[in-house]
């Protein structure tokens, strides 16, 4: 039996080492194969987020993935999907799902589908971003009614140096972005390594952790029926598929 094949197309390089962890973490059942996408500028600014994710650099990125037989494709990028707005990113998803022929999403509908998986309404949204950036994305999740509890930022202007990050770092930002009204608290980046912390993650702050390259590949998924019962995980991969 062929196994589901979920396209990962990844903005230039930070932590896209992030999917054959998550691949083997999932013990071999989906495929997860990456595709890098042009990064004219690594910059958390606007202008540069709205140039990662044109319609057609993803497409040129879905054409690239086709040799491997997709079942579903995921912009990878959270900033570069919100940065577009809430009907901007679900008009992104769809027109990614016109040039691949298959279904789409992105990591920032990613985050929306996991809160509302998880049945959760507050949330924290612990970014390395920029202020600005940061808040970009909470008024993306205030669209979906989602209650932004605390906006952190670290000010940090590339993806490739957020890769860089140590797991101590990582740990410290998710809790120094916590808040106690938040029922989870949100990591928005994918040049984040977190595949092999979210377990240390959710311990350290005693609370669902939904980090981008966690949600992108649960989505992903979800949009090819595969189950998402996964030990160490997080507590997103006990919630059954909705």
């Amino acid at each position: 039996m062929r196994r589901a094949t979920v396209g990962m197309l990844y903005p230039g390089f930070s932590a896209e080492d992030d999917y054959p962890r998550f691949e083997r973490l999932l013990g071999g059942d989906v495929a997860l194969p990456v595709q890098h996408t042009l990064m004219n500028e690594d910059a958390h600014r606007i202008d540069a987020l709205l140039d990662w994710g044109r319609p057609e650099t993803l497409a040129a990125g879905a054409e690239a993935l086709r040799p491997n037989g997709i079942d579903a494709i995921m912009w990878a990028c959270t900033s570069g999907s919100f940065a577009y707005g809430w009907a901007g990113a679900h008009e992104q998803a769809r027109t990614l799902s016109q040039a691949a022929r298959v279904p789409a999403s992105s990591t920032s509908l990613a985050f929306v589908h996991a809160i509302k998986s998880l049945g959760l309404r507050k949330v924290a949204v612990a970014a390395t971003y920029p202020a600005d950036v940061a808040q970009l994305f909470a008024d993306f999740l205030h669209a979906a009614d989602i209650v932004v509890t605390r906006v952190s930022s670290h000010d940090i202007f590339t993806a490739a140096e957020v890769g860089t990050l140590s797991v101590e770092r990582l740990l410290e930002i998710a809790r120094l972005g916590d808040d106690p009204e938040a029922e989870a608290v949100l990591l928005p980046d994918t040049a984040f390594h977190t595949a092999d912390h979210i377990s240390a993650l959710e311990k350290e702050i005693g609370k669902p952790v939904l980090t981008a390259n966690q949600v992108t590949v649960w989505e992903g998924l979800r949009l090819v029926g595969a189950p998402t019962d996964r030990e160490g995980l997080g507590r997103l991969f006990l919630q059954p598929v909705t």
